[in-house]
């Protein structure tokens, strides 16, 4: 089941969160996806990596695009 979660994620990462970040310069990446804790830990590259506003997007559009469209997810945090 944690890979159907994990493929979840990284579709929607794929199609609709990547390509939005990079009209910016911008780009993510996923580092870990635990579904037992419902934590998607997520790499920001590009300009979103050294932004100002990072944390924002990370709460504001990955995590609540996650939220919204892939059962069990509870948190993303961004990593270095």
């Amino acid at each position: 089941m944690a890979k159907k979660m994990k493929d979840e994620v990284v579709n929607l990462i794929e199609k609709e969160i990547r390509p939005a970040l990079q009209m910016d310069q911008g780009d993510v990446e996923v580092v870990d996806v635990d579904e037992n804790k419902g934590l998607v830990t997520v790499k920001l590259k590009g300009h979103c990596a050294g932004c100002p506003m990072a944390q924002m997007t990370v709460t504001n559009f990955i995590e609540k695009r996650l939220k919204d469209k892939v059962k069990g997810i509870k948190n993303v945090i961004a990593t270095r």
